[in-house]
């Protein structure tokens, strides 16, 4: 894959774009729709459901709170078991680390499970300039991988796409990087994953080195844990002889007891099923059975910076279930890929600018990207409150760095601050509001700057009386 999110246009012009897009509306509202009420049945399945989040998220809050202390165990017990544990302070750094890695081994194609953190730091791309081809292995991302596309989804990478693109793709691609798709290949969907199925069984019987993330790491015994639907994971985790997984510095649970309580919330939130049809668990080596060598590259890539955040520090809580996503308005109608990273929607509108910070250009404008409709903090099971910290990175934003600061905005507030403040002028500009609200049009378009605002929304009706005068004239409603 040769696309990257470098470069990418800031929220607002690629949301213009992208709701423009019909068929991209219609595919991911369809998909959306399905895993969201697939979703809500399960959960009402639960009537311990809010108990469950109560206790995931006060678990994540404790690892958050002692987070170094739980680093360390997971590189003893890691390191007891055989394995061996790098740290990476940024993705630069976790990029040279793994390149370094499978040159050693002498591999030029690997296999890879799926991994927002790998995409996150773009270890695809930097594996290609080392001349090492990684080849994807979940389904969804496949499809990403063989379309040079990007990821729009955390769960479902290839969301926007539909049966029929996917089917192009195939018959186009696969031939291209190895066994290639039935010339008469259909749109029919056991088809396409039988297609995928043995474009991919080639692959893992090859691979002498496969790259994972995890889903979790159990600090008690620094086992890493993968959830997934198609055994990819496993096969890509069992088969090889060289694993090395790379893992955000967050996703610690402290012990097997507590990892309990996450596999119950993520299967339910992220595809609508009672739990994972795989849920696969490693610790280090065992002589005669899985992988001879185990590497553990620790990724920081900004979440020391997010942790530091009192309010933003919730946002690690999260386990890329992508519930928010398929609930939120404005996911539905911009898809992912708007959004500018592998972190889209809601939690994307947060960790984004959290992790990179808010002068960042690209990220600024994601705090906006929301309705504050809330609607995201009722459906994560890890009880994050998206708009308290949407609010939070808002201020930031407008309080932050000068080359991204609001300038027109801050000048406009400035100026009614300055009415506000002198009673006359505030009285005579009630009054005029008043006045102007009897003769605008109802679909009036805004002049200039404001016209965002009518482009898309219909001016709200103007009363022809302020409260002030109301309350003159009629002593407070008594009259």
């Amino acid at each position: 894959m040769s696309r990257t999110f470098m470069g990418w246009p800031t929220f607002p012009k690629a949301a213009e774009t992208a709701t423009a897009d019909e068929q991209l509306r219609a595919n991911v509202r369809r998909a959306t729709h399905t895993i969201r009420d697939k979703r809500a049945a399960l959960v009402d399945e639960r009537p311990d459901w809010q108990d469950l989040r109560d206790t995931a998220a006060a678990l994540k809050d404790e690892v958050l709170a002692h987070l170094d202390t739980y680093l360390e165990q997971i590189e003893e017990k890691v390191t007891a078991a055989g394995g061996t544990v790098h740290w990476a302070v940024d993705a630069e750094e976790a990029n040279r680390i793994v390149t370094g890695l499978v040159q050693a081994t002498g591999e030029t194609e690997i296999v890879k499970v799926k991994s927002m953190l790998t995409e996150e730091i773009g270890l695809d791309g930097a594996l290609a300039e080392a001349g090492i081809s990684a080849r994807e292995t979940d389904l969804a991302a496949t499809i990403v991988q063989l379309g040079d596309d990007l990821p729009s989804h955390v769960v479902v990478p290839a969301l926007h796409r539909n049966r029929s693109e996917i089917r192009d793709i195939f018959v186009r691609e696969m031939g291209r990087y190895g066994r290639p798709a039935p010339a008469d290949l259909s749109d029919d969907p056991a088809e396409l994953a039988e297609a995928a199925r043995l474009h991919m069984r080639e692959k893992f019987l090859k691979a002498k080195v496969a790259v994972s993330g995890a889903n979790f790491m159990v600090a008690e015994t620094g086992t890493l844990c993968i959830v997934e639907s198609e055994g990819n994971g496993r096969m890509c985790l069992t088969l090889a002889d060289t694993l090395i997984s790379v893992v955000g510095i967050e996703k610690v649970v402290p012990t097997w007891q507590d990892l309990e309580v996450y596999l119950q919330v993520l299967a339910r939130s992220a595809t609508g099923e009672r739990m994972a049809p795989y849920t696969s668990t490693w610790t280090g080596v065992t002589d005669g059975d899985g992988p001879r060598a185990f590497h553990l590259v620790l990724v920081d890539n900004g979440r020391t910076r997010a942790l530091a955040d009192p309010v933003g520090r919730q946002a690690l809580r999260c386990i890329r279930c992508g519930a928010c996503m398929n609930i939120c308005p404005v996911y539905e109608r911009t898809g992912g890929q708007a959004y500018g990273s592998v972190y889209p929607g809601p939690i994307g509108a947060i960790l984004n600018p959290l992790l990179k910070g808010p002068d960042d250009p690209q990220t600024a404008s994601l705090p906006y990207a929301s309705s504050l409709c809330g609607a995201c903090n009722e459906v994560c099971p890890v009880k994050i409150r998206f708009t308290d910290v949407l609010l939070k990175l808002r201020h930031d934003v407008a309080e932050g760095d000068a080359k991204v600061k609001h300038r027109a905005e801050k000048a406009a507030l400035k100026a009614v601050e300055g009415v506000m403040e002198r009673g006359p002028l505030w009285n005579a500009a009630v009054k005029a509001a008043g006045v102007a609200g009897r003769v605008l049009p109802a679909d009036m378009a805004l002049p200039g700057p404001l016209h965002g605002w009518t482009d898309s929304r219909a001016l709200p009706d103007i009363p022809k009386e302020s409260f002030r005068s109301w309350w003159k004239r009629t002593e407070g409603g008594t009259k």
